[in-house]
């Protein structure tokens, strides 16, 4: 895999995680579990790729991360500022409700 190959799941992986950071109290709990659990699944990911931990591939790794993030919290105040409800601290969760509501 290539680093922006890897980085574009890393940003995808974090969108949900930031809609999440989105919806509770800064410096709690579950702030903190919103920023650190997908990292985990970040290290197992580059190193299934073969990417290993080379010195180039932090800028973008970071970047991915930061941007997945900062977008999931920008979905989740849009959500909120549009009215679309409800609005939960998740991402698949909403859509889905979402998604039957309009349906009816």
């Amino acid at each position: 895999m290539t680093v922006f190959l890897v980085a574009l799941i890393v940003l995808l992986l974090n969108i949900p995680f930031g809609y999440w950071r989105g919806n509770v109290k800064k410096f709690s709990l579950q702030w903190a579990l919103a920023i650190h659990l997908p990292i985990p699944f970040i290290i197992f990911l580059r190193i299934y790729s073969g990417m290993g931990f080379e010195l180039y591939t932090y800028p973008v790794m970071i970047l991915a991360f930061f941007l997945g993030q900062y977008a999931g919290t920008k979905i989740y105040s849009k959500r909120k500022l549009l009215g679309l409800q409800p609005v939960s601290s998740c991402l698949v969760m909403d859509v889905v409700r979402q998604s039957k509501t309009s349906i009816n």
